[in-house]
């Protein structure tokens, strides 16, 4: 059984971006992922099921390296993107952007609040919604808003995030294993207990009149995965 969903705010969400204490713990979050095998299992969950995207955005994309990593592998079957990073800081740096066209993808930075960004009208839309290590931070009031802003602005969202079972909540306390800062130590067990376990995430997924294919799974020792494809997206 897993423990009860509970959210706190995270102390790197309050830091400016230029504090040490949070620019370290952006760089945890890089080994982090490497640790959870993101790359892997979010290339799996896209090539699988996604055709040619031609506008993607992410949301809370951070300085935007696991994007550019990704991109770096889907670029041959994936021309072309037009890809968006929303943040509410803009941490993506010139080099970042430039390696993002030398793929031949665009790139728009979008910082605003995402759930500033869902209050605003509808000016684009996008074959695809993705994000990672995001969705956890928001509380049982935000999160319909929040999946309901997606599903009628993208055909496709896919999300990564911690899954709220025992192992992972062991592993987070182990962070200082890989050299974590106190910052990086403490969030990661308010991510896991923010994080998402079953099909919570399908259950407050706004189906409404059109038809959606939802698949929410575990993915490797920590991840828990929420997929949502447009029937006729």
């Amino acid at each position: 059984m897993s423990p009860e969903r509970c959210v706190h705010p995270e102390t790197l969400d309050l830091l400016a971006a230029t504090d040490p204490r949070a620019i370290r713990s952006r760089a945890d979050l890089r080994r982090i992922n490497r640790v959870m095998g993101t790359r892997g299992i979010v290339l799996r969950a896209l090539r699988r099921t996604l055709a040619t995207p031609a506008r993607i955005i992410e949301l809370g994309a951070g300085d935007g390296t696991l994007m550019l990593d990704l991109a770096r592998r889907l670029a041959g079957d994936w021309p072309a993107v037009h890809l968006t990073l929303l943040d509410r800081q803009n941490l993506v740096t010139a080099q970042t952007i430039g390696a993002f066209h030398d793929l031949g993808w665009k790139v728009d930075i979008l910082s605003v609040d995402v759930l500033a960004w869902l209050l605003q009208p509808i000016r684009e839309r996008y074959d695809l919604a993705l994000a990672n290590l995001f969705v956890h931070h928001f509380d049982e009031r935000q999160l319909p808003l929040l999946l309901a802003a997606i599903a009628e602005r993208a055909d496709a969202f896919f999300a990564c995030e911690p899954r709220r079972t025992w192992l992972p909540l062991a592993g987070s306390h182990l962070t200082g294993l890989i050299g974590a800062n106190a910052v990086t130590r403490e969030d990661a067990v308010l991510s896991v207990h923010a994080g998402f376990a079953g099909t919570e995430l399908s259950a407050l997924w706004p189906v409404g009149n059109h038809g959606w294919h939802l698949r929410e799974y575990s993915a490797g020792l920590f991840s828990h995965c929420f997929l949502a494809l447009r029937q006729n997206g």
